[in-house]
């Protein structure tokens, strides 16, 4: 659609029903709009219902291990079996739930924030996600496949990769088509914000979530390549006679760890910068006053993207890297903490003597900051050398990560799900349902991953299907938190989604937050299927449409 300027300058909240009726034949219907969608909207929808989709299957998965560990000894399943469920469930949550879910959110939310028609390149969009079908499917039939699924962890590392059945080849295919996918999405991001905002929007009048998803899709692009790199080398050691981590031919297994880990660290920050975002996006409007330092906000996003190619090898403290090595990597991992520390205190400072109300939007947003910045602190002391070599591999690594990413990433999905699901669906969820779903979410993720720490400190290794004894108990809690969080998750799907989808509930008003700010709240809910048809004109705030 043209991105012109309409002599007139029309406004984004009017004109819509003028034009309704002109576009009605735009409007594909049934299978159609779905498999040949170029709208950013029905996109970003089909991206959210995938990425929900892929959490679940993740999610029984990580159900699996946790029956397993509910007590000590064999239960279900043999060791090599736990490890292909272990390494399905890292690859399925990090590549098939979590980025997806936020390109979703870019798909929905970058052209209504910043007033563009639709994403730059329109059938790209819809080809990058039809390309996560083939490969979402590829990775889960791995487990139908001789000798199962891939049982080398999420990182795949070598020689375990060199050993594996053909079901290694069938992830390493998938892997290089999720990262097309990922890399043809972050063009699209990257043009649509650089060339298709609203006349008056410049860079620092963006909304955080926009600016987050801007050095997030950069961050993409630099790094889905490295990981191409890994698995292929990989993919040429196990079939073409090449030596690069075989250690018999010359090569060398810890070279695949430190190309592995300079495309894994930038992954940790591609999968919490929009979380990021959406925080940024949602603690103004419920406390009601104007984002604290949004400049610094900007540049501590960009310092934390620049300063994650400087800290991978502190996954590797234990490969015996020289101690200057050690210093090095420790010192930066220490650094990085600094503008994260910027952002919490941002938000803490935007809270501060704020006319704050806590709707459910408000409470994930909360309850993020206060599960992230836990995470964050375990993850200043794994940053340590000394004392990382102690924790290495055990249930204290498993903790700390998963607070970072399923309390931060997840938690800020919901949070931006309540957030914004009125204007995209045009009714409002229960918000009872929505509180019951934070509570026990915020309850159950505590129960499950707090025992995590004690386990690692007391030297449980993660990874394996059998412990001793004096493990149980914490096993035991971990298991049922575990699955009162997974059930909590069908519950937020058939009760608050669903009723949704289907349009039951109170009718969404324009603007269902009072003190919400952004272009996307100048456009009716549900947003109409052709949002901007003339470029809105903002004023002076970037916030309110100019008539």
């Amino acid at each position: 659609m043209s991105a012109v300027i309409h002599p007139g300058g029309h406004g984004a909240a009017h004109g819509h029903a003028d034009h309704d009726h002109e576009h009605a034949h735009d409007h594909p219907h049934g299978w159609r709009r779905w498999l040949f969608a170029t709208n950013h909207k029905d996109i970003g929808t089909l991206y959210l219902l995938f990425s929900f989709t892929m959490l679940m299957i993740g999610g029984v998965l990580a159900l699996l291990i946790r029956a397993e560990l509910f007590q000590p000894g064999l239960q279900f399943v043999n060791p090599e079996l736990f490890n292909q469920f272990t390494t399905m469930h890292g690859l399925i949550m990090v590549f098939g739930a979590i980025m997806p879910a936020f390109v979703g959110f870019a798909n929905w939310m970058i052209p209504l924030q910043i007033g563009a028609a639709d994403m730059a390149f329109a059938r790209m969009n819809n080809f990058s996600f039809w390309l996560m079908i083939p490969a979402a499917l590829t990775l889960v039939s791995s487990f139908f496949m001789p000798g199962g699924a891939p049982a080398a962890g999420w990182t795949l590392y070598a020689p375990l990769t060199l050993q594996m059945g053909p079901s290694m080849d069938a992830g390493i295919f998938a892997m290089h088509v999720l990262g097309a996918s990922s890399i043809m999405g972050s063009i699209n991001i990257i043009v649509t914000i650089l060339n298709m905002r609203a006349p008056g929007m410049t860079l620092m009048k963006m909304p955080m979530f926009v600016w987050t998803w801007l050095i997030t899709a950069y961050l993409l692009i630099a790094v889905m390549p490295v990981l191409a790199g890994a698995i292929t080398m990989t993919l040429t050691d196990r079939h073409f006679g090449t030596s690069f981590f075989n250690p018999a031919g010359g090569g060398d297994p810890i070279m695949y760890q430190h190309i592995f880990w300079f495309f894994g660290h930038p992954e940790v920050y591609i999968m919490i910068l929009p979380a990021f975002g959406i925080v940024s996006q949602i603690i103004p409007a419920f406390a009601r006053k104007p984002l604290f330092g949004y400049a610094s906000m900007v540049y501590a996003t960009a310092s934390i993207a620049i300063l994650s190619f400087i800290v991978w090898a502190h996954h590797m403290y234990t490969t015996g890297m020289p101690l200057t090595g050690q210093l090095f990597f420790m010192y930066a991992t220490m650094l990085i903490s600094v503008p994260t520390g910027v952002k919490v205190f941002n938000w803490l400072a935007t809270m501060w003597r704020g006319s704050m109300t806590f709707e459910t939007p408000m409470l994930w947003a909360v309850g993020f900051i206060f599960v992230f910045t836990m995470g964050g602190f375990t993850g200043l002391i794994c940053a340590m050398a000394p004392i990382d070599i102690n924790l290495q591999d055990t249930y204290y690594v498993v903790a700390h990560f998963h607070y970072v990413l399923v309390a931060g990433s997840l938690f800020a999905m919901f949070a931006g799900y309540y957030y914004w699901a009125p204007k995209w669906t045009g009714v409002m969820y229960s918000e009872t349902r929505g509180r019951i779903h934070f509570w026990l979410s915020l309850l159950f993720f505590n129960i499950t991953f707090f025992p995590m720490h004690f386990l690692g400190l007391a030297g449980m290794p993660r990874r394996y299907a059998d412990y001793p004894m004096q493990f149980a108990d914490f096993n035991a809690i971990a298991s049922v938190g575990a699955f009162g969080f997974g059930f909590m998750q069908v519950y937020f799907f058939l009760f608050v989604v669903l009723p949704m989808m289907r349009g039951r509930g109170e009718k969404a008003p324009q603007r269902p937050w009072e003190a919400a700010e952004g272009l996307e709240w100048e456009v009716p809910s549900p947003a109409p299927f052709h949002t901007y048809e003339h470029p809105p004109r903002l004023n002076a705030s970037a916030t309110r449409v100019i008539d």
